[in-house]
């Protein structure tokens, strides 16, 4: 029998190929003379750049970049042959703003640009970027700055970091821009599809949980309309009502409107990268899951990205999970023929998600549910 495993992070506690590595051992020790295949799986957000690189043998960097609030961080980021894999909250993400300090009038995505830099340097032109996570609402103008975009007021100065610049940009210079741009393509993993402004717009729908009070608001959502409009006039093709375009404070916007990208699912781009269906299409049974099984599994996450694709191939697949919730049994109708949690007795949440307690359990499950496949076949 080949198995594939792809496995989706157990969040906070065992990574995409920890899990799989695993389930390997447990499903080893149930048939040694199993043939197992590992891919790594993510879905775009956190993770995804750990779980591409060191699944598809690739290497990670660490860079020292300015932050969402001006003060140099040190950011991660993967690059595999000439590929560059980039999650823009190790730059510019909410983790990264105390609680006390959240406002979107003054956070910048520049670090996003910096790493864009870094990685075009060290000879990448491809890029696979995770905008998930953000604590900024620029519509991507720190990192469009970051690239040689050059923004001034009204009076030809600079415009500063945040929200707060948007308001003054009257001017768009696009002579020292990075001439290495042109030679780069751009595939952003982006989930959510809301427009760049109004009630649906990133303002509105992701501006509290970044500090914003409804009076900034409203403010930020007309700022980043005239921006938009500004922008048009250079790039006449670009579009604020794309869906999309509203991801991470509007620079789902700046990279398709600036720089041509295109904006995908994040577990399309992760099953593509990983030739997973490839993968699929060689297994007998195809192993997933994730931290939780739940409704939301089956609402484009990775474990069901795995089982449609299982069943365009008439694959059988089971999951693994930490816990499941009363409506994971919905992830049966869409592709998961069978799921197991992974607890072995009760135990509190710090310990179940310890990660050797994790990773222990995950292989006993697994040795089981094959030394039942086993005597199934064998009936």
């Amino acid at each position: 029998m080949k198995v594939l495993i792809a496995i989706d992070s157990l969040k906070g506690s065992l990574s995409s190929l920890e899990a799989a590595h695993a389930i390997q051992e447990g499903v080893h020790n149930a048939d040694p003379n199993t043939d197992v295949c590992i891919r790594p799986l993510a879905d775009g957000g956190e993770g995804t750049a750990q779980a591409l690189t060191q699944g598809m043998h690739g290497h990670m960097e660490t860079v020292t970049v300015t932050g969402p609030l001006g003060d140099p961080v040190e950011a991660d980021y993967g690059i595999i042959g000439d590929t560059a894999v980039i999650e823009m909250a190790a730059a510019a993400g909410i983790t990264l703003v105390p609680a006390s300090r959240r406002n979107p009038l003054y956070t910048t995505t520049y670090g996003v640009g910096e790493l864009i830099l870094d990685a075009m340097e060290k000879n990448c032109r491809h890029f696979i970027i995770g905008i998930g996570g953000s604590a900024t609402n620029d519509c991507g103008v720190g990192m469009l700055q970051a690239l040689g975009f050059a923004f001034s007021d009204c009076n030809g100065k600079p415009v500063s970091f945040g929200a707060d610049g948007v308001k003054d940009i009257a001017a768009i210079d696009t002579s020292h821009v990075s001439p290495l741009l042109s030679r780069c393509d751009f595939r952003i993993a982006c989930d959510v599809t809301n427009p760049l402004c109004g009630k649906n717009g990133c303002s509105s729908v992701y501006g509290p949980q970044k500090g914003a009070d409804p009076a900034m608001i409203t403010r930020m959502d007309a700022w980043l309309s005239a921006f938009a409009t500004l922008t048009k006039e250079h790039y006449p093709l670009a579009d604020p009502s794309m869906p999309g375009a509203g991801a991470a404070g509007g620079l789902g916007f700046a990279f398709s409107a600036y720089l041509g990208a295109t904006l995908q699912s994040g577990i399309s781009i992760v099953l593509e990268e990983t030739q997973m269906e490839t993968a699929i299409r060689e297994a007998d049974l195809v192993i997933t899951g994730e931290g939780r099984l739940d409704g939301q599994t089956v609402m484009g996450k990775a474990p069901v990205g795995i089982a449609a694709l299982a069943q365009k191939h008439h694959k059988k697949v089971i999951a693994f999970c930490g816990c499941a919730a009363d409506d994971a049994v919905l992830c049966n109708a869409h592709g998961i023929d069978a799921y197991f949690p992974i607890l072995q007795k009760p135990v509190s949440l710090e310990e179940a998600m310890d990660p050797a307690i994790a990773g222990e359990n995950l292989k006993k499950t697994a040795e089981q549910v094959f030394r039942l496949l086993t005597c199934s076949a064998t009936l």
